[in-house]
């Protein structure tokens, strides 16, 4: 059975069909000009008692051609040997069922994986290939980091699929620090470039991007650092906890008052200040880390932001505190 996580990186494409047109051109992949793109049925079992189902497989049509092609999509957590023959299989069974050229597009988390994905699958022997499959990837490594607030507001679809390709990245807290305030720009709608109706995008609510993220960063300090976000940007997300402390709120707050300049500037350091101070320890303390009394006073004390940010990536990983203190 498949993983939550596994679902969203591929279901992600399901919400908002146009991103195969938005996202394959940043990997340097050509996607063509189309009217419109479909999800099909993912079931590709025959008459014989042997199940093999594609994670999501689509319609693209293309102006000017009869019929277009098909997409299948598969999320991939390792290289698994295997698979290619599910792969070759997919692509071939798709093939002789619809009758249109078939494509396949494997989304990786990891570089290992994308890069053992991205190699040609040869069947045949030495006298002759007999087939060779050239599977589409988008992983890290791959697909550019999405780091700028502004860039992530721009197209959330692309800056959450992204974040999830990201996931396993030390700096996935920088990430999902410009997509939360991505997601927080527009309080109403984040808007997916295109029409619903033609596959392009369309509306997709900012609660639904922020939760297939909460799903697709699977169990771990990454999803707790989300959930603390959304509690800090949007308090009325679904299943956001009330980690945020009264002080980080304030010091927020205080930064986007109307007041005088200095006094915005001093309370919006102060605020971030303190936010990513309550990040640390709020990622050790859900990591199980032991934080001694004078660990939490150097870490509150602390008001150097770069400073801050450095202890919050080595947090993701330290095995103990102290840990976090140690010199490049």
């Amino acid at each position: 059975m498949v993983s939550s996580p596994h679902e969203a990186l591929h279901r992600i494409f399901r919400v908002d069909p146009g991103l195969f047109a938005r996202l394959l051109p940043r990997a340097g992949i050509r996607f063509p000009e189309h009217t419109a793109i479909e999800p099909l049925d993912t079931d590709l079992t025959e008459i014989r008692p042997l199940e093999r189902r594609v994670d999501s497989v689509f319609r693209v049509r293309v102006a000017g051609e009869e019929g277009g092609f098909v997409l299948a999509v598969e999320a991939q957590g390792k290289p698994e040997p295997d698979k290619h023959n599910s792969w070759t299989y997919y692509l071939a069974h798709l093939y002789a069922k619809y009758r249109l050229p078939p494509f396949l597009l494997v989304v990786c988390k990891d570089k290992a994986t994308a890069a053992w994905a991205a190699e040609p699958i040869r069947v045949g022997r030495g006298f002759h290939t007999s087939m060779v499959v050239f599977p589409l990837v988008l992983g890290p490594g791959i697909l550019p980091v999405i780091t700028e607030a502004d860039e992530a507001a721009r197209d959330l679809g692309v800056a959450v699929f992204s974040a999830l390709a990201y996931a396993k990245d030390p700096a996935l807290t920088v990430i999902l620090d410009a997509l939360a305030s991505g997601v927080a720009d527009n309080a109403d709608k984040s808007r997916s470039e295109g029409d619903t109706e033609t596959g392009e995008g369309g509306d997709v609510d900012r609660v639904d991007w922020a939760e297939i993220v909460e799903i697709g960063l699977g169990e771990g300090p990454g999803r707790e650092y989300w959930r603390h976000l959304m509690a800090t940007y949007t308090p009325n997300f679904p299943g956001s906890n009330t980690i945020v402390e009264e002080s980080w709120l304030e010091g927020r707050a205080k930064g986007k008052e109307e007041g005088k300049a200095e006094g915005k500037a001093e309370g919006k350091e102060e605020g971030k200040a303190e936010g990513k101070a309550e990040d640390v320890l709020h990622i050790l303390d859900v990591r199980g880390i032991e934080i001694s009394d004078s660990v939490r006073e150097r870490i509150t004390g602390c008001t150097d932001l770069d400073v801050l940010g450095t202890w919050l990536d080595r947090s993701l990983s330290a095995e103990r505190a102290e840990e976090l203190f140690v010199e490049e």
